[in-house]
């Protein structure tokens, strides 16, 4: 019984966030706090200088709660400072439907030596 319940207790504890699946071929120098991240929407322009670090995709774990699309975005940028990028490129978005209540999104990471900001954006949107 023991075990069942640890088992229902690490489910709750890890299965309530969205699913983060990543990869980089050509991460960067980490960024810092205060270094801005650029986030671009579908219907956005990648700067013609950047160059693709990585990419990601944001999907439900079947038990996914805070998996909205700016929480989302929240976690890409953290991503993001982590390998280096200053831009995020949303290229696939699927809004919550009967199947799950969560944004399901793909986005490539970037670098750019332009000033990002220049560069049309989402506005990130903190409740």
């Amino acid at each position: 019984m023991k075990k069942l319940a640890s088992l229902f207790c690490t489910l709750m504890l890890f299965g309530c966030s969205a699913s983060i699946h990543s990869t980089f071929d050509n991460p960067k120098k980490p960024l810092t706090i205060e270094d801005k991240v650029v986030f671009l929407d579908i219907q956005h322009s990648v700067p013609k200088d950047a160059e693709k670090i990585g990419s990601a995709h944001f999907q439900d774990s079947g038990f996914s709660t805070d998996c909205d699309f700016n929480s989302n975005l929240i976690k890409a940028r953290k991503l993001a400072r982590e390998k280096g990028a200053n831009v995020i490129k949303v290229t696939e978005k699927k809004v919550p439907d009967l199947w799950s209540t969560c944004y399901r999104i793909k986005v490539d990471f970037y670098y750019t030596t332009s000033d990002i900001n220049t560069i049309p954006q989402y506005k990130l949107q903190i409740n």
